[in-house]
């Protein structure tokens, strides 16, 4: 029974195309007529039932079946109209007679009005949806991509979810593409209704004249009822499924099923109600209008409404006594004075925490788990994924509120130095503008705090149109947790402290304690460790394999103690992170250096007390930053990582030259790169 289950719809398409060469017995296309009339009910039904248009998504291929399986059942109708001398079924005879009630003229007219209506209006106009649905679909993919990595990057979601995220924003793509072309089916099945109609009525008229030597009357009446009841048969459910065209490409903006959606919005507004009702009663007033119906319906509104005003008011009364009685606590007051002679309480003033954020009053119910705040849990997410991503593991953050601030604002601190500043609008969304967007939208002008990408303040009820115009659209909390997230990323080698080197040391003692034996503090002292996994961490690089590291800095601290020297073997001998870091699908978009400019930086390397430094002339600092500069926009384009293509010899000293005009571009060396990785140059610098 379940592998006949598994077949029954390929069965179903093979009965279909059987129908168009097979001849059916009257009771048996009865049968058929009520079986396609209850399938386009049943799909009708499903598209007001469901929430986004992807829970139906078989519909593309389900309106292909339909309308074959119509148009097989109309075929097989015409034959046995035009070889029974109109008699078709009962089902067919049924709706002729009921429809023309006597009068040939009346049912031809409400037949062609049926038709025209479902092909002027819902077709048509489920038609053009579609279009603009799958072109604006495809437009925004690009920015929903980027906030899925954004959301990826910053811990907000994990890679499950990711993927995910991605699958449905294809799968959304592929729907509205399918359904733009099967709206077509839909327009071609309108006309050809037509076609078969006039068909079975000129038809079946010549051949009762002249081949049954009827009367014309007679003919007339047999034919009239049997064309105009299959083509209600078939237009009936045709216009179930175009209706449920239309309802399921205009389901991008909705929050719940059609009914909830219809409730939900049309009782949000009760005053409106109330204002119509009035206007309904006041038709009265009419000279020879009727009084029973605008009467009963006015003070149904009215009624209606009133109803729902108290309601409404109802509710925010219970809202407010509520908030009032959490207001009403009293906190234990304390002598400021007299705490503060005790010389050790004023030590806690002195503390400097290694990240803290400052809120404005009005951003507090983001970061209040009381008040529904989510913050610190997404902290603790992004803290997980960075620590497995580059093997450090984020201090907690401090958070506290401020009244030094506005209401809006927030700040980031670095061991008690403020390091970013943003500002937020809590019930509004940022809509990060794409390079061409689809359309303008209404908005407060800004700047993405994270990534300084023009954007906009937008109301929620423009989100969606916002999307379908290619905007990226961020809610406030992901705004300030994206901006936290990049911050910590830029200045992580600043929270790398002697404890926490201890720490990671402990840690991978756990691991490989004989190789932590041999290394520290014989070999490597603590400081010397701490200073390379220093510079790790500046230039982007995970210290999470410290089992190379270590095995790495023993080789070279047998030679040498130059804290760049060790580095850079250390870089070297972790070419296959490296490699992941930087590399998208085997490719590496580089920018390289011509070899002029190498040998002119090479010859101008500078040893002093302090150690080796580049002493390049201010002309040729001004033409490499200007080209660099130039280069930079292909990547932006791309929307890849700026990189820079050195030789290991000057790899490091060319990093700490740019670094000052450019802090976001990072510096490999070609023995950093694995050999299977494509290099890909986008720009040269050079003299």
């Amino acid at each position: 029974m379940k592998q006949l289950l598994n077949h029954v719809v390929a069965l179903f398409v093979l009965m279909v195309v059987i129908l168009l060469i097979v001849p059916l017995p009257p009771f048996l296309l009865d049968m058929m007529f009520i079986i396609n009339i209850t399938v386009a009910l049943i799909i009708l039904l499903t598209t007001m039932y469901i929430k986004e248009a992807l829970e139906f998504s078989i519909f593309p291929s389900l309106l292909l079946i339909t309308t074959l399986f119509r148009l097989a059942l109309n075929i097989s109708s015409t034959r046995l109209i035009l070889t029974h001398q109109g008699e078709a079924g009962q089902v067919i005879k049924t709706f002729g007679t009921f429809v023309l009630q006597g009068n040939i003229v009346v049912g031809v007219i409400i037949f062609l009005i049926l038709v025209l209506v479902q092909f002027i209006v819902i077709t048509k106009g489920a038609e053009r949806v579609a279009e603009v649905a799958a072109r604006f679909t495809l437009d925004a993919m690009p920015g929903k991509q980027m906030a899925i990595d954004a959301d990826l990057s910053s811990g907000l979601i994990d890679e499950q979810e990711a993927r995910t995220r991605r699958s449905k924003i294809q799968r959304e793509s592929d729907f509205y593409g399918a359904m733009d072309g099967a709206t077509k089916i839909v327009k071609g099945d309108a006309i050809m209704s037509i076609i078969i109609t006039l068909i079975n009525f000129i038809a079946g008229t010549i051949i009762g004249v002249v081949q049954s030597g009827l009367p014309f009357s007679e003919v007339l009446n047999i034919y009239s009822i049997a064309t105009i009841g299959d083509g209600l048969v078939a237009q009936v459910p045709a216009l179930l499924i175009s209706t449920a065209t239309g309802m399921i490409v205009t389901r991008s903006v909705a929050e719940g099923t059609l009914n909830e959606d219809v409730i939900k919005q049309f009782t949000s507004q009760p005053k409106v109600l109330v204002v119509a009702g009035g206007i309904i009663l006041l038709l009265n007033l009419i000279p020879g209008a009727p009084h029973p119906q605008p009467t009963v319906l006015g003070i149904f509104l009215i009624f209606l409404g009133i109803r729902l005003v108290r309601t409404r008011a109802e509710e925010a009364q219970q809202i407010s006594t509520a908030e009032a009685e959490a207001d009403t606590y009293s906190e234990e007051q304390f002598d400021e004075n007299a705490y503060f002679k005790d010389i050790n309480n004023i030590y806690s003033l002195i503390n400097v925490e290694p990240i803290e954020m400052e809120f404005g009053y009005s951003l507090i119910p983001l970061v209040d788990e009381n008040s529904g705040g989510n913050l610190i849990n997404r902290i603790v997410i992004f803290r997980r994924q960075f620590a497995q991503e580059m093997g450090f593991v984020v201090p907690s953050v401090r958070l506290r509120d401020s009244a030094a601030l506005n209401a809006n604002q927030y700040v980031i601190k670095l061991k008690g130095e403020e390091i970013a500043k943003g500002e937020l609008l809590v019930d509004y969304y940022l809509a990060l503008e794409p390079p061409n967007p689809a359309g303008d939208i209404d908005g407060i002008e800004t700047i993405e705090p994270a990534y300084g990408i023009p954007s906009k303040w937008i109301t929620p009820e423009k989100r969606d149109m916002a999307e379908v115009y290619g905007y990226t659209v961020i809610d406030p909390l992901s705004v300030m947790l994206t901006h936290l997230s990049e911050t910590i990323r830029r200045h992580v080698h600043e929270l790398l402290n002697r404890a926490e080197v201890l720490q990671i040391v402990e840690n991978t003692k756990k691991i490989s304690p004989e190789l932590v034996e041999e290394a520290i503090p014989n070999v490597i002292a603590y400081g010397t460790l701490q200073k390379v996994l220093y510079n790790l961490l500046k230039e982007g690089i995970p210290i999470k394999d410290m089992v190379t590291i270590l095995e790495s800095l023993i080789d070279t601290a047998q030679g040498t103690n130059d804290i760049d020297i060790m580095t850079e073997n250390v870089r070297t001998a972790l070419k296959r992170t490296i490699t992941r870091r930087f590399c998208e699908n085997g490719q590496l978009k580089v920018i390289t250096l011509d070899s002029e400019v190498e040998k002119a930086v090479l010859s101008s390397l500078t040893r002093s007390e302090q150690g080796i430094y580049l002493a390049l002339s201010p002309d040729l600092i001004q033409k490499i930053v200007t080209q660099l500069g130039e280069h930079l926009g292909k990547f932006k384009d791309l929307n890849t990582v700026p990189i820079i293509l050195t030789s290991n010899v000057i790899r490091v000293y060319f990093y700490r030259l740019i670094e000052q005009f450019y802090p976001n571009v990072y510096v490999l060396a070609f023995n950093e790169i694995a050999n299977n990785i494509q290099i890909q140059a986008l720009g040269n610098i050079s003299m």
